[in-house]
């Protein structure tokens, strides 16, 4: 994984989201090397993703905020629910008020930037971090990389699609 601090994004985003970020890079660096030994493995490796996950939150609030997306009210608040507002599958009667996927399809004439961050929402957040009858979401420490990585990545495209540079 490259250097976080090159990325465009990294001093747009909260000091708070840079530390969560790096905690996601500290682990993996740092498990890389226990993995190794094939004794000391553990089940489920998604305690890796969530700093990266979190900081994902933050991240798309403050640039949905930024964009006009959300009010402030939403924004302070704890009521506002990035998984619902990015659900392409939201029920017609909330998607005037709710839909944030909907707006950036507008925004940016096209679906592939929504897709990303619902897709990247969906399987490094959500699907990771309940539990299911009958489902088992355990992932790998290869899975864990990857998925922090696909965090990274859907905020170097939402970062520079949306063209938010230099706010905040």
């Amino acid at each position: 994984m490259e250097n976080l601090q090159n990325k465009k994004w990294w001093m747009y985003v909260h000091n708070d989201l840079r530390e969560l970020l790096t905690q996601s890079r500290f682990l993996i660096d740092n498990l890389k090397k226990w993995e190794v030994d094939k004794e000391q493995r553990f089940q489920d490796y998604a305690f890796i993703v969530f700093p990266a996950a979190k900081a994902y939150e933050g991240f798309l609030k403050t640039l949905f905020f930024d964009m006009g997306f959300m009010g402030k009210d939403d924004y302070y608040g704890k009521r506002f629910r990035i998984g619902r507002s990015l659900n392409p599958s939201l029920e017609k009667r909330f998607r005037s008020n709710e839909s944030i996927y909907d707006k950036l399809v507008e925004y940016l004439g096209g679906y592939e930037l929504a897709d990303t961050l619902w897709d990247t929402w969906k399987n490094c957040r959500n699907l990771l971090f309940h539990w299911f009858p009958n489902e088992k979401n355990a992932i790998s420490f290869a899975e864990a990389e990857n998925r922090v990585m696909d965090v990274v990545n859907a905020m170097d495209k939402a970062y520079e699609e949306c063209k938010i540079k230099g706010k905040r």
